[in-house]
């Protein structure tokens, strides 16, 4: 294994990561872009008020895009252990 192999795989790895948690971030930041909206039309500034709703989006989002997140990883998996099987 030389370093263009590494960096190959390191940067599927990098990029496996930014897909997998592409969804739950997303949703995260719409809720929060949500919710600032709301706080600054009716002026009630209040910290606690974003995490609950942000919370529940996020999980309702990671069990609706488990399936997603699951194939994403394992073509990750397939490709690392391809290449070792192929001795890189």
């Amino acid at each position: 294994m030389n370093e263009a192999d590494a960096l190959d795989i390191l940067q599927a790895a990098i990029w496996t990561i930014i897909i997998a948690s592409g969804p739950a971030v997303a949703a995260g930041m719409i809720i929060g872009v949500v919710i600032a909206l709301i706080q600054a039309l009716t002026q009630v500034q209040e910290m606690t008020l974003t995490f609950v709703p942000k919370i529940l989006a996020i999980m309702i989002t990671i069990g609706v895009s488990a399936p997603f997140v699951g194939a994403q990883i394992n073509l990750f998996t397939n490709l690392v252990f391809s290449r070792i099987e192929s001795g890189f």
